[in-house]
């Protein structure tokens, strides 16, 4: 090792010794915060996310990371690495300290409003749980507009503080060179945006014609239900706040197999089954409805030292099944990261390949062959919903393929000028991607009652990229490592071969490598979405 290197070694030492303990303290701090929903606890984490954001925000430390970039004696790989991810890390914060503040308390202020907001019907408070049920299931016209109606107030509580907040991003992107901070963000985390629009151009174009036969195979079955003309039909009739996930036009009813089911023990009879063991997450998540708590879902990693918890909300539902399928996916990605990697390497090596494993995971709550190996429904119980799931898998995916077309082409123009008419631009994408009619007259901010908008900026598309990496990997694990046919309703229950071969070529690398090559390297080729074409789109 050369002098350069030594170097670098000791300023990630240093590094490190600020950082971790850091760490750790914001990331406890936003969990509690998150299932208390107080104000000083929100105060708390943000406090800590601001220390955070000073020691990347340090501009003599980025000169140095600036130096060892330029340098052509780094050579050794696992530095190089530590170094690209340092660097990128840095290169985001060197903008205006007063605005990097500002910045960071707005967000929390929103993310206040978001976790603590219910939705208010009659006088009534009601969760995010309780509007999603009266939407899948009243046939009261009235009744679905109004809770739907409700669960979009939020969007007019926050619309300006989250406009101020794009364009205070767009101001310190500005500040590093970028044109706004939509592309600084995506080239930040080793994207391109023109690879991106081709990606996006082309699944727009291949999903485009075959969904305007299923709207209108949906609208048949919708207009029959709420018994109204199909020029008629509203955002509200769609079973979802967003139209994200797709209605049960099938005839298959999910939810009945989980009604009478403890939902955390089949995760955990899951996970353990396929080597991958969660009890220990389990034990540090929490998983229940409480006063105040954040009502949607995530996994963090503590300390990437083996601490992981997972936030929920448990029914015992078709929806919520996938969903902790989905996050504990998210959590033994993080627990099994190789720990004898540098604490900068002990994370997934991009947002959407930990988003890959948690979609692949979290398909299986619509798997008849997982509920039978799971649950226990027969054979011919689950044949007979066999084609029904399938036909429903089917829809699932293209209907949140066009909803993510939807908030990556909407959110793009808001950073590129969030002066425009926000309100009219989200419906033109609304009826563009999604063929859904705006509600005549409405002029409402609508799109920011998606959280996501306004706290997780260039983000969105990744659920979309993670689809594709799921069926790649979904193809990988079947044909190559199991022997079977990709196109077999898989439910990979009670093989410990599936958990050896994530552990070992895919959580075990952590951010050692690119996303690119840890895609390469893990299925033997490049990101390729024919897979999750053949899977759901022939």
């Amino acid at each position: 090792m050369n002098g350069k290197e030594l170097e670098l070694e000791r300023f990630i030492a240093k590094y490190e010794d600020v950082i971790v303990p850091l760490f750790k303290a914001a990331s406890a701090a936003y969990f509690d915060a998150s299932i208390s929903g107080k104000r000083e606890d929100y105060e708390k984490a943000g406090q800590f996310q601001t220390e955070i954001t000073n020691v990347h925000a340090s501009k003599s430390d980025f000169e140095k990371l600036k130096d060892f970039r330029e340098s052509t004696e780094i050579s050794d790989e696992i530095l190089n690495r530590q170094l690209t991810i340092l660097y990128n890390s840095f290169a985001g914060y060197q903008y205006d300290e007063n605005l990097r503040h500002e910045i960071i308390n707005d967000s929390v202020k929103i993310e206040e409003c978001f976790a603590t907001f219910r939705a208010e019907v009659k006088g009534k408070k009601v969760t995010d749980n309780e509007v999603e049920k009266v939407l899948s299931e009243s046939t009261n016209n009235n009744e679905l507009e109004t809770y739907w109606d409700a669960s979009k107030k939020i969007g007019g509580l926050v619309a300006d503080d989250v406009i101020a907040l794009v364009k205070k991003r767009n101001k310190a992107a500005n500040q590093l060179g970028y044109d706004n901070y939509y592309q600084m963000s995506l080239e930040l985390s080793e994207q391109k945006e023109e690879e991106l629009d081709k990606i996006f151009e082309d699944l727009d174009n291949l999903s485009r014609d075959k969904f305007a036969e299923l709207k209108i195979e949906m609208d048949n079955f919708l207009s029959h239900k709420y018994k109204v003309d199909k020029t008629d039909l509203m955002p509200w009739h769609y079973q979802d706040r967003f139209f994200q996930h797709a209605p049960k036009i099938h005839k298959v009813d999910l939810d009945k197999y989980y009604l009478d089911q403890n939902i955390e023990v089949i995760t955990k009879n899951y996970f353990n089954g396929i080597g991958l063991e969660i009890d220990d997450l389990l034990e540090r998540s929490d998983l229940y409805e409480k006063e105040g708590k954040y009502q949607h879902a995530y996994c963090t990693n503590i300390d990437k030292s083996g601490d992981v918890r997972v936030v929920c909300n448990i029914k015992p539902n078709h929806d919520w099944m996938g969903t902790m399928l989905h996050e504990f996916g998210h959590a033994v990605y993080d627990k099994y990261v190789n720990d004898r990697l540098p604490w900068i390497l002990r994370e997934h090596s991009h947002i959407f390949t930990t988003e890959a494993i948690a979609m692949i995971f979290g398909r299986f709550a619509s798997s008849p062959q997982w509920i039978d190996d799971m649950i226990g429904i027969g054979d011919d119980e689950k044949n007979e919903i066999a084609d029904e799931c399938k036909k429903s898998a089917r829809l699932e995916q293209f209907v949140f393929a066009r909803w993510v077309l939807v908030i990556y082409n909407f959110e793009k123009e808001m950073y590129r000028n969030p002066d425009q008419d926000l309100n009219a631009l989200w419906w033109e994408k609304v009826e563009k991607f999604q063929f859904l009619k705006r509600p005549i007259g409405r002029n409402k901010a609508d799109w920011a009652s998606k959280i996501h908008l306004a706290l997780y900026p260039a983000y969105y598309h990744n659920y979309l990229l993670g689809e594709m990496l799921a069926s790649q990997l979904y193809y990988f694990i079947s044909e190559k490592v199991l022997g079977k046919s990709f196109k077999d309703d898989l439910s990979f229950a009670g093989n410990k071969k599936v958990g050896d071969y994530l552990k070992m070529l895919f959580f075990n690398y952590g951010a050692l490598y690119r996303w690119d090559e840890l895609v390469n390297k893990s299925t033997g080729e490049d990101l390729n979405p024919k897979y999750y074409a053949e899977q759901f789109f022939h």
